[in-house]
């Protein structure tokens, strides 16, 4: 009986052995899933905060570019604005001065009108107020100061200002008849409209002897 009984502990021993053995083992295994699965739920943390921090630097990226794409524009909208200033400057720097000149050259075309050009005593200071005013009305063409006189032209009202209208049988309806006035114009700038008389046509004019 004894050796029945120990040979029956003995088998107990071993049952319980390796049911210890059996129970580590899945004890390892299971450890070594709940560490995979950390590792990858920490890799997908990593990949998250990498996606995260890639979309607020492309963003930070997009509008540092657009920053830049706004201020290369605006500089390019002020060197234009800057060069056309510069240009209205240039081109009409003088308007003020040849304003001021006008009544001259008004006077001096007076004077040769009041002036007899054949008569020997006032033929010398016809030729000279002449001279003077030619060479006058040359200058002032060199800096974009032109003339307007539209004798027997279409009236244009940018350019012309009637003071009246008159029946005429030598010139057509809406005609300039006459100039009482010249105009100036300062590069492509009104300075000053012709002052005109404008005909009415021949239909008004009454022919009745």
């Amino acid at each position: 009986m004894s050796n029945e009984s120990s040979k029956a502990e003995q088998e107990q021993v071993d049952t319980v052995v390796e049911g210890e053995i059996l129970t580590a083992d899945e004890a390892v295994t299971s450890t070594d899933e709940a560490s995979l699965v950390d590792e990858l739920t920490q890799a997908n943390f990593r990949i998250e905060e990498l996606e995260q921090a890639l979309a607020e630097s492309q963003a930070k990226i997009k509008e540092q570019l657009d920053s830049v794409t706004r201020a290369a524009a605006s500089e390019a909208n002020i060197r234009r604005r800057a060069a056309q200033d510069v240009e209205k400057a240039r081109k009409f720097a003088l308007e003020k001065f040849a304003n001021e000149l006008l009544p001259v050259i008004d006077n001096m075309e007076r004077a040769l009108d009041g002036t007899d050009a054949e008569a020997e005593e006032t033929k010398v200071i016809y030729e000279g107020v002449e001279l003077t005013l030619k060479s006058f009305i040359s200058t002032v063409d060199k800096f974009g100061l032109k003339i307007v006189n539209p004798q027997g032209e279409t009236f244009n009202p940018e350019h012309h200002q009637a003071i009246g209208m008159q029946p005429s049988p030598d010139f057509p309806a809406n005609t300039v008849m006459m100039v009482m006035q010249k105009g100036y114009i300062l590069n492509d700038r009104l300075l000053r409209p012709a002052m005109v008389m404008v005909s009415q046509g021949a239909g008004s004019v009454d022919t009745k002897a």
